[in-house]
């Protein structure tokens, strides 16, 4: 079942990238294991898949001591500060940095370990006051002042569109995103190949379509039905 899934997401990927003439190499496929069990894990892993996502610190700690550097790790979940120390110690990439404060615990931890922990700043793109994330119009003055940190490495954005009864009511958080990274890019603040990382199980096509470089998908690759 997890083979079939894991297929059907891959072509809807390569469809999605044939219809914007992208390579369906420009987009990174972030296997969400929130859900997943050790054994699902190495399943997908047989399956050539690299990187695993996952949303709670400690939930990746346990997997990680049963899969370790086999994977590519990268949280995708909000961080608390107080998760920064165990974080740092086996995540490739953190995607959601949503304030200075975390972003100075992570500068210090990974100073500490001599690593220089690659990031992506989550954007709040639907103003929804439930969801994490820099505000559109501060995006600019955050990433100056984390850029001089040197135990981080900004490499891109990354957003959550609101959930939608169809795909296509996301797009504008999607579109909003590209056009933050746009602007950061011609203030350089940013430089060219600014990773993306939007989209998930529900609306991950019209993300691509927009402009995504990483697709987080959990469910549509582990769902039984």
């Amino acid at each position: 079942m997890i083979a079939d899934n894991l297929k059907s997401v891959t072509q809807g990927i390569a469809r999605c990238c044939e219809k914007t003439r992208r390579h369906p190499g420009d987009v990174k496929l972030i296997c969400v294991t929130k859900e997943a069990n050790i054994k699902e894990i190495e399943e997908v892993l047989a399956l050539k898949v690299k990187d695993i996502g996952e949303n709670r610190v400690q939930d990746a700690l346990i997997k990680y001591r049963a899969i370790g550097d086999r994977a590519i790790w990268h949280l995708v979940g909000h961080l608390q500060t107080n998760k920064v120390k165990d974080a740092v110690k086996i995540f490739s990439l953190i995607h959601s940095i949503d304030s200075i404060r975390l972003a100075k615990e992570i500068d210090k931890e990974a100073e500490k370990i001599n690593k220089v922990q690659d990031i992506l700043v989550e954007v709040n793109t639907s103003g929804e006051e439930s969801k994490f994330g820099i505000t559109p119009n501060d995006i600019g003055a955050f990433f100056k002042e984390i850029s001089l940190y040197p135990n981080i490495n900004i490499l891109g954005l990354m957003t959550i569109a609101p959930e939608v009864n169809a795909q296509d009511m996301a797009r504008p958080s999607f579109h909003k995103l590209r056009e933050i990274g746009e602007q950061l890019q011609k203030l350089k603040l940013a430089a060219c190949g600014l990773q993306l990382s939007m989209g998930m199980s529900n609306d991950f096509e019209v993300a691509i379509e927009e402009g995504s470089t990483m697709v987080r998908i959990g469910r549509a690759i582990f769902k039984n039905d």
